[in-house]
């Protein structure tokens, strides 16, 4: 009730004033899917702070975490028309509305640490933030999300590509899931905070998230097994609506846009040790881990890229392949 009346409260008022003076005090609500032990809750939470320091109080940051303010799919739309100033999604979640934005997904294509270092910044981010710009949204930060995936199963460890056989699994969308059905399995696309009640009800039979989400979601409690791989990278992004945004006085500006550039630094060492603590976790709440070998990995890219290229290239035949060609140029070192 409180995100609906929120959001019906912002849509009543009129949408994206400019200040009428330099110094006047500016609210940014920012809504995101994140449970706040998550580490990109925690950069943005961290974010927040920062604004106020570098705005002496006159910015304020207004984080909701966990949908609180608007479902995951209702962020686009409601940053886009003004309902609220800013938002935080996986890149993902884009699916066919910006299909190049699913590029890092495609599987064992950009999971070298070295390279998604320097992806914020890069010709590559740039790429991306223009199309983001066609749909009315401005990118403020990229937030390095995760390069270790965990696919969980209670039944049996997925370790060959045959485990994946009949199984009900979590997908992300029609797009990158064509691996997963190319190697037997069934996915079905879900938001993350979905899949935990998916999985105990047996709606699925094996998940697949990020090694991190896998902790802050308590994935040991009801998953006995857990494969961690170098599947994809998820880049998330906080975006701002560009009237509103424009609107703000200069200094104010600056003091977003320092605290998302320390931000999206920041949140590159955090991610690695979160990943590396994750995985201590999860064995210590008696989740099997296997990782995954350099030859395992080889033999599922083999049998799960291709297919998801292909469809790539169908969705987004003019800026996919350059999509593509700048993630494999970002340099390692």
């Amino acid at each position: 009730m409180r995100r609906r009346t929120l959001i019906a409260a912002a849509l009543a008022t009129p949408a994206l004033p400019r200040l009428g003076q330099a110094q006047a005090a500016v609210t940014m609500r920012l809504s995101h899917q994140f449970p706040p032990s998550h580490h990109n809750a925690r950069v943005v939470a961290a974010f927040a702070e920062d604004v106020k320091a570098r705005s002496q109080g006159q910015v304020e940051v207004q984080v909701f975490p966990a949908e609180q303010l608007a479902k995951a799919g209702e962020n686009f739309p409601g940053v886009a028309r003004g309902a609220f100033e800013a938002a935080a999604a996986v890149n993902f979640q884009w699916g066919t509305t910006i299909p190049e934005m699913n590029a890092p997904t495609i599987p064992y294509l950009f999971t070298d640490f070295a390279r998604i270092s320097r992806f914020p910044g890069s010709e590559a981010a740039k790429h991306l933030e223009g199309l983001l710009e066609r749909r009315a949204v401005k990118n403020l930060m990229w937030l390095y999300t995760t390069r270790q995936s965990i696919f969980t199963s209670n039944r049996k460890p997925i370790v060959n590509l045959a485990d994946f056989q009949g199984m009900k699994i979590r997908g992300l969308n029609a797009l990158t899931d064509h691996a997963l059905s190319a190697v037997g399995a069934a996915p079905s696309a879900m938001p993350g905070p979905e899949v935990s009640q998916a999985l105990q009800s047996g709606v699925l039979d094996a998940g697949l998230t990020d090694i991190s989400a896998a902790v802050s979601r308590r994935y040991y409690e009801i998953q006995k097994f857990g494969t961690v791989a170098p599947y994809f990278s998820v880049i998330s992004h906080v975006y701002v609506n560009p009237r509103w945004f424009n609107g703000l006085a200069p200094a104010h500006r600056t003091a977003i846009e320092a605290a998302a550039r320390k931000a999206e630094q920041d949140q590159m060492q955090i991610t690695e040790d979160t990943a590396k603590a994750a995985l201590g976790t999860l064995r210590e709440r008696g989740m099997t881990i296997h990782e995954q070998t350099a030859a395992e990995a080889a033999t599922w890219q083999a049998a799960m890229q291709p297919p998801v290229i292909a469809a790539f290239l169908r969705l987004a035949p003019e800026g996919g392949p350059r999509a593509i060609e700048l993630l494999r140029n970002i340099p390692t070192a």
